[in-house]
C-alpha cells in the first residue's frame, strides 16, 4: 500500500523546486495534495502532472506574505479535500533575492522574509492543528535550511527567519508530541532551484571565481542538492513510519555541515 494513501496534504510553494518535488512524491504515494504558490501558471503545470498520473490535487494561488491568507487557504483546502493531515511549509523568500550587508539592508525585504519564512508557517501550523489534535494524528514538516544552524553572509534576513522557524517547530513539537502529531524540519544545503541561481551568481562575482568552481566547492560531493533528493525524506517524515522522529532539523547538504 502507498505510504500516504488517502492522506490530505497541503504543500506551500509547490509551483517549482522543492515544493513541486514533494507534491509529486506525495501524490505518487497516494496523498490528496493541495498546492499553493503565487504563480498560477506554475501551479497549473504541477496540478496537470499529478492528475495525469492519476492523482488527486487542488491548486490554490496564494500570497502567504498576507497574514489573512494562511487561514483562508486551510479553510479552502479542508472544504474541498477534507481535514489537512500533513502540512509542508515550503514557501520561502531566499537570500538570493536581495543579498547585501546588514548596514545596507532593505527594511521592507526584511519584513517580507520574516512574513513568508516565519510568520506564514506559524499561522498555517496554527490553522491545521485543531483538526490534527481532534484526530490525534498529524505531520508538520518545514523546509528550513542549513542557514537555520549557521549564519549567511549578506543574507541576514534569510538566516534569521530560518533560525526562527526551526525554533518554532521544535517548540511546537514539544507541545504536541504526545498527541500523535510530529513536527520536524528539513535543512537543505544549496539546492538546484531557480531561487538559488541568483545567489550563486552573486557569490561568484563577490569571490571572483566561476560558478562551476564555486558549485564544486560547496560541499564534499561537489554539486548542489537536487529537489528530488529532498522529497523522499519528506515522504518518510509524513508517513506512519516516522512516528518517533520528533522535533528534528535534518540536514540534506552533501556533507556541508557534518555537525548539528
Amino acid at each position: 500500500m502507498p505510504q500516504l494513501a488517502n492522506r490530505v496534504a497541503l504543500v506551500t510553494g509547490a509551483g517549482r523546486g522543492i515544493g513541486r518535488a514533494i507534491a509529486l512524491a506525495f501524490a505518487a504515494e497516494g496523498a490528496k495534495v493541495a498546492l499553493t504558490a503565487r504563480s498560477v501558471g506554475e501551479l497549473d503545470k504541477v496540478l496537470g502532472e499529478i492528475r495525469a498520473a492519476g492523482g488527486t490535487a487542488l491548486a490554490l494561488p496564494a500570497d502567504l506574505s498576507d497574514r489573512s491568507v494562511p487561514s483562508k487557504v486551510v479553510g479552502d483546502v479542508e472544504r474541498s479535500l477534507g481535514s489537512i493531515e500533513i502540512l509542508v511549509n515550503n514557501a520561502g523568500v531566499g537570500s538570493s533575492s536581495m543579498p547585501r550587508p546588514v548596514i545596507d539592508f532593505d527594511d521592507d525585504f526584511w519584513d517580507l522574509s520574516l512574513a513568508v519564512n516565519l510568520t506564514a508557517p506559524y499561522l498555517l501550523s496554527k490553522a491545521v492543528l485543531p483538526g490534527m489534535l481532534s484526530r490525534r494524528w498529524g505531520r508538520i514538516i518545514t523546509i528550513a535550511s542549513i542557514n537555520s544552524k549557521v549564519g549567511s553572509l549578506h543574507g541576514a534576513a534569510y538566516a534569521a527567519s530560518k533560525h526562527g522557524v526551526v525554533g518554532l517547530m521544535r517548540s511546537l513539537a514539544m507541545e504536541v508530541a504526545n498527541q500523535g502529531i510530529t513536527v520536524n524540519s528539513i535543512c537543505p544545503g544549496p539546492v538546484r532551484t531557480v531561487m538559488n541561481e541568483k545567489r550563486l551568481e552573486y557569490d561568484s562575482q563577490r569571490r571572483g571565481i566561476p560558478i562551476k568552481d564555486l558549485e564544486a566547492s560547496l560541499n564534499t560531493i561537489g554539486r548542489r542538492v537536487e529537489p528530488e533528493e529532498i522529497a523522499p525524506l519528506a515522504v518518510y517524515l509524513a508517513s506512519d513510519a516516522a512516528a518517533m522522529v520528533i522535533g528534528q532539523a535534518i540536514n540534506i547538504d552533501g556533507g556541508l555541515l557534518m555537525t548539528g
